[in-house]
């Protein structure tokens, strides 16, 4: 394994079934980035980081962390890795101190003056039942417990799920970016594109299972533009320029997203008497959204 990554996955496959959860997936994840993890609820992001965690043992392929396998030597790999879960598990009997105590008896390298601090900056009160709490207090808390012991890696799975949209710019924001200004590595999974443009540095896209692309998002974003084409009467049928993804439209205007072939494309529409009237730069929903529509297309054509 690579000292620059804290991840290596080769050829990870799993199957559910007659379901295929993930299909062949080779990812690095580098040390100090924040590395979003996209694709649409049930793309594999979540089964994809049960494998790092050791919860799911690969059928196909291999997975590393920190050099480590994480089914055989779970012990050394967790304790390096701070995880929230989508799904927010806690004792609910527990009151938000005793719940601090009780997660720093797993992890020796907890900072209890951090904790508190984390706590205050979250609003928590030590004496609320975690049973009373709102789903967004529960994302705190997880958040909290997550963070304390200052992970190496931290893995957030949906981190923003029951945060109003001003709690979750101003408290993700600030701690993924404070966690990776200290050289550590963050995994941050969502649905939520919007949310992963801001804050990361590299972009790995699932669908169905399949990672679509894998690249800094500076170079991901770069390498896409987002063109409005005229045609000179209402194509019959969905364009089908060579170069384009994702076509949307109707009547004589359509959008699409290019992916490196911006010259071909021109050339292509001025071939058809079409017309590129528009030509901006594709936010990462723009371009998750043309990836997974061609390659929904492409996997259809393989299947027929």
């Amino acid at each position: 394994m690579s000292e620059n990554n804290v991840v290596e996955i080769r050829g990870l496959t799993r199957r559910f079934w007659r379901k295929t959860a993930l299909a062949d997936v080779t990812l690095n994840i580098p040390r100090g980035v924040v590395f979003g993890l996209v694709g649409e609820n049930g793309a594999g992001k979540t089964t994809l980081i049960k494998h790092l965690l050791g919860l799911l043992k690969a059928q196909r392929g291999t997975v590393s962390v920190f050099g480590l396998n994480p089914v055989d030597d779970p012990i050394r790999v967790l304790a390096q890795i701070g995880y929230l879960s989508e799904s927010r598990e806690m004792p609910d009997w527990m009151r938000i101190g005793q719940f601090m105590s009780y997660s720093q008896a797993f992890f020796p390298k907890w900072d209890a003056t951090y904790a508190d601090q984390l706590r205050e900056m979250f609003e928590l009160a030590k004496g609320q039942r975690i049973k009373s709490l709102s789903r967004g207090q529960r994302a705190r808390v997880g958040l909290l417990a997550a963070l304390a012991h200052r992970p190496d890696f931290l893995v957030l799975d949906e981190p923003s799920s029951g945060l109003d949209p001003i709690v979750r710019r101003d408290i993700l924001s600030a701690i993924i970016r404070t966690v990776a200004d200290e050289g550590r590595t963050i995994l941050f999974s969502s649905h939520l594109l919007d949310e992963v443009e801001r804050v990361a540095d590299q972009v790995a896209m699932l669908h169905l299972g399949r990672l679509v692309m894998s690249a800094p998002l500076d170079q991901i974003l770069d390498e896409h533009h987002l063109l409005t084409v005229r045609f000179p009467n209402p194509p019959a049928t969905t364009p089908t320029l060579p170069g384009g993804l994702g076509w949307s439209g109707e009547g004589r205007e359509w959008t699409c997203v290019c992916n490196g072939e911006l010259e071909r494309l021109r050339t292509e529409a001025a071939s058809a008497g079409a017309s590129i009237v528009e030509e901006r730069r594709p936010s990462l929903e723009d371009v998750f959204l043309a990836r997974a529509r061609a390659a929904t297309t492409q996997q259809q054509g393989s299947e027929s």
